[in-house]
C-alpha cells in the first residue's frame, strides 16, 4: 500500500504534483537543493489551494488540512528514506537523473517504487547504471502541466515492472482523481505530446503561410477539433466518421500538410525576437504585465470548469 510519497524537485511540476498527492490525503516529503525554490514552494501550494477554496471545490479546513501533509527538506536522504513511492521532477539531464536514482536505490526501502516524470530521456537511458532487480521497480510517471488540474497522468508499462507493481501505481493515480494512460513503448515523448506536436506542426504552418491569423487559428480548433476532442479521443472520432471516410480525407490532405522534421522556422523567429509568449510578455498574443495574473486566472478557471465536467466523461 502508498501512502507515503515523495517529490524531488519543488520547481513548475514538482510542487504541482506534491500539492495533488497531499490534497488527497497522502503524506508527502518535498526535497528541493536549491534554497529560494524550497523556501517558497510551499506558498506556491497554497496558492494553488487557495485558488480551489476561491472556486468552491476545496475548504478552508480541507486547505490548512493538506498543506500540514507536506514537508520540505533540504536533505535527500531524509527526504525519502521512509517513502513507499518516489516521483522526480528535476531537470531533463539524463546525468542529474541517473545520479538519482543511484542514491535512490541506496537511500529508500526495497520496496520502494521510482517514477521519472521525464517525457523526452530514453528510460534505458534513466535506468542503464540500475540492477536489473533494482530496473523492476523503477517507471515513466509522466504529469501533464498544469499537474494540479490536467487529469492525465501516462504511465509507463515496458516489460521491466511486475504486473502488481504496475497496478499499485495505476491504484494510486486513480485515487487523487487522475487518468491514467498505458504506455506501452519507450517513444520520444510517449503519447500526449506526440499527438500535441503533430497538431503544433501544421497550425504553426497555417499560421506561417497566412491561411488565418492567429486568433482565427486558434477559434478554428477550440471550436472545432478540440472540443469535440474534450469528449471523444481521434480514434474514437475516426469511428463515427466513418473510416472509409477517413481513408479518402487522408489521401486529399496529408500529402499537403506540413511534415517539418524540426521546429517551425516562425517559432525560431519568435524566439529570435524574444516574444517567448506568456512569459516574456508576447508571443502569438500580448500579455501585458498588469493583465498577467487575470490572463492565468481565467485559464486556470477555464481548465478547473472542464476538469469538473471532465468527471462525468465516462
Amino acid at each position: 500500500m502508498i501512502r507515503k510519497i515523495s517529490v524531488i524537485g519543488a520547481g513548475t511540476m514538482g510542487h504541482g504534483i506534491a500539492s495533488a498527492f497531499a490534497r488527497f490525503g497522502y503524506e508527502v516529503s518535498i526535497y528541493e537543493s536549491f534554497e529560494s525554490v524550497r523556501l517558497t514552494c510551499k506558498d506556491k501550494i497554497k496558492s494553488i489551494y487557495e485558488f480551489f477554496v476561491g472556486e468552491g471545490v476545496m475548504s478552508q479546513e480541507k486547505l490548512i488540512e493538506s498543506l500540514n501533509n507536506i514537508e520540505v527538506f533540504d536533505d535527500l536522504k531524509k527526504s525519502v528514506y521512509d517513502a513507499d513511492y518516489v516521483i522526480e521532477a528535476i531537470p531533463e539531464k539524463l546525468e542529474l537523473k541517473q545520479e538519482l536514482f543511484d542514491n535512490l536505490v541506496k537511500f529508500c526501502k526495497k520496496n520502494t517504487v521510482f517514477a521519472s516524470n521525464t517525457s523526452s530521456l530514453p528510460f534505458n537511458k534513466l535506468t542503464e547504471k540500475l540492477s536489473d532487480e533494482d530496473k523492476k521497480r523503477v517507471m515513466v510517471c509522466h504529469w501533464y502541466n498544469p499537474p494540479h488540474l490536467i487529469p492525465l497522468v501516462e504511465l509507463s508499462h515496458f516489460g521491466n515492472m511486475p504486473e502488481e507493481v504496475y497496478e499499485e501505481v495505476r491504484k494510486l493515480y486513480t485515487s487523487i482523481e487522475k487518468k491514467p494512460a498505458k504506455v506501452l513503448k519507450d517513444v520520444p515523448g510517449l503519447l500526449a505530446n506526440r499527438i500535441q506536436q503533430g497538431v503544433a506542426r501544421e497550425v504553426f504552418s497555417l499560421m506561417a503561410n497566412g491561411v488565418g491569423d492567429a486568433e482565427d487559428i486558434d477559434i478554428a480548433l477550440k471550436y472545432g477539433p478540440a472540443f469535440r476532442y474534450a469528449t471523444t479521443g481521434q480514434l474514437e472520432v475516426a469511428d463515427f466518421g466513418g473510416l472509409d471516410i477517413w481513408a479518402v480525407v487522408g489521401d486529399n490532405l496529408l500529402s499537403v500538410m506540413d511534415n517539418s522534421k524540426e521546429a517551425s522556422p516562425l517559432l525560431r523567429e519568435k524566439v529570435k525576437e524574444g516574444k517567448l509568449g506568456f512569459k516574456s510578455g508576447e508571443g502569438f498574443f500580448k500579455y501585458p504585465d498588469d493583465k498577467k495574473q487575470e490572463v492565468l486566472d481565467k485559464f486556470y478557471k477555464k481548465l478547473l470548469k472542464q476538469l469538473e465536467v471532465s468527471k462525468n466523461y465516462d
